[in-house]
């Protein structure tokens, strides 16, 4: 029973490899069949590959697609959008949007959009609500990248219910190139030194390659700051550049307020960059010196303020007033040393002749001891010589 068992199971591994060998044989030799033996080939290996994945439909040079679960969907109703073939960990944005995205970001549901971050191998799988987009169909599921790179994709979808129309003719015509070196012109003003939106001017000089004019050409216009993608906005050109001719596009330029640092400025045409050119936006130190003096004097304010409410609020002591006004009249007339009115008996200074006096009477001070009559002056100190007492009238006893 154990030599059986292991003979069928050898028989079983035989059969198994020559299936797979024959399935890498019609793998191989598929291209090279004639249509009508691929077509009867082709059961047979779906039938001996039962497990293998559906195809997934990948552009032939390489760029990222995006494949949806339903091709049409009503609003209030949802879409799974898979995509491969995008940048490991890149953050991707997903958008409706009408006219096949001719008009840019301007013609998609951008308030019912999603973000999404591709896994380690460049694929994702997320769901997208579904909105009407500001124009109508044919619509498109746009995919972006928001970071690194830039990088799109989009795949046809149809909103149910939302009109249709067909897309605007094109204006232009012609193939745009630029001919000489771009240039940003202009200057930063007192009010960008305090925060305010930095301005410049692109200046370009294209040729038209075409065999038709470019009239009002549509450029889009994007700057980038560090490693995020640009953020594209559409600007209209007024003119018209003859085939086989040149002229000088001046489209402006603006970037958000408070924005510093080294910045990209890119220009396209018709889905292709045509310029890309460094702008280096200084930073904003009248911001950085506001906060600086207000950090300062907010403190200071509410300090003297807090002082001053502490300083009327307070019960006056008297020990605190003689400290506060020593050294100068108290009010009503009247000083702090004897606290009566100048003039009256008993001043300051007849208190000191007074004290002088009875010195001298006791006897404890000398008549050349300057010091002890400190009021009087050389010339008017009375001498030591001159007598005074009165002399006896005479005939008294």
């Amino acid at each position: 029973m154990l030599r059986a068992a292991r003979a069928v199971a050898c028989a079983v591994r035989r059969g198994r490899r020559r299936a797979a060998a024959a399935l890498v044989l019609c793998l191989a030799l598929a291209p090279a069949l004639p249509p009508a033996a691929a077509a009867q080939a082709a059961p047979y290996v779906a039938a001996h590959a039962p497990h293998a994945s559906a195809p997934y439909a990948t552009a032939a040079d390489g760029k990222p697609t995006v494949r949806l679960s339903a091709k049409e969907a009503g609003k209030g109703g949802t879409v799974t959008v898979t995509g491969r073939g995008w940048r490991p960990k890149a953050l991707l944005t997903l958008l409706i949007c009408g006219q096949n995205m001719i008009g840019g970001t301007n013609a998609c549901a951008n308030g019912d959009g999603r973000a999404v971050t591709t896994d380690a191998h460049g694929a994702f799988r997320r769901e997208l609500p579904v909105a009407e987009p500001p124009k109508p169909c044919p619509c498109v599921v746009h995919v972006a990248t928001v970071t690194g790179a830039a990088a799109d994709a989009q795949a046809p979808f149809t909103v149910a219910g939302h009109p249709v129309a067909p897309l605007p003719e094109e204006r232009t015509g012609g193939r745009l190139a630029v001919v000489a070196q771009p240039r940003l012109t202009g200057s930063s003003n007192l009010l960008t030194w305090f925060g305010a939106p930095a301005q410049r001017e692109l200046r370009v000089t294209v040729g038209n390659l075409g065999s038709a004019p470019a009239r009002d050409p549509v450029f889009q216009i994007g700057t980038s700051h560090g490693v995020f993608a640009p953020q594209w906005a559409e600007q209209q050109w007024r003119g018209t550049v003859p085939a086989g001719k040149k002229a000088e596009v001046r489209l402006p330029v603006e970037l958000p307020a408070g924005a510093h640092g080294d910045y990209l400025v890119s220009l396209k045409y018709g889905g292709k960059v045509l310029v890309e050119q460094p702008w280096g936006v200084g930073r904003p130190w009248g911001v950085t010196l506001f906060w600086v003096l207000l950090c300062v004097v907010v403190p200071t304010a509410v300090f003297r303020i807090g002082m001053a409410v502490v300083d009327r609020v307070r019960p006056h002591l008297p020990g605190r007033d003689r400290g506060r006004f020593a050294g100068r009249p108290r009010p009503g007339g009247r000083t702090h040393a004897a606290g009566r009115p100048p003039g009256a008996a008993g001043s300051g200074k007849r208190i000191r002749n007074r004290t002088a006096r009875q010195r001298a009477g006791d006897g404890t001070g000398t008549p050349d001891d300057s010091g002890a009559l400190p009021w009087f002056t050389p010339d008017t100190a009375p001498s030591t010589t001159t007598s005074t007492e009165r002399p006896t009238s005479k005939g008294s006893a």
